[in-house]
């Protein structure tokens, strides 16, 4: 197979632009609509920041309120480069 008939053959929306369904509890930051995975951080960190959630000592940290802390599996505080893995387990 060509390299050029590799990429013709991907389908559209595939890879991080495929649409994902939020469970409930994501549904709850970002909303119960179908969307990228890019878009789904996107709005996670627009509410984070909107909440004032990010730790002040170490920006690396996210602190959980009530909705985050049933996505964040009951942590109190998760990094930031945990939040993809975290959001993985909230969609399909």
């Amino acid at each position: 197979m060509t390299a050029a008939k590799a990429t013709t053959t991907k389908k559209a929306g595939a890879g991080l632009q495929a649409p994902l369904t939020p469970s409930p509890a994501l549904a709850a930051v970002v909303g119960s609509q179908p969307l990228p995975r890019t878009e789904i951080v996107k709005k996670m960190w627009d509410y984070i920041k909107a909440n004032g959630l990010q730790d002040q000592n170490n920006k690396r940290m996210i602190n959980a309120d009530g909705k985050l802390k049933e996505i964040f599996g009951g942590k109190d505080q998760v990094s930031m480069f945990e939040l993809p893995k975290l959001i993985s387990v909230h969609v399909k």
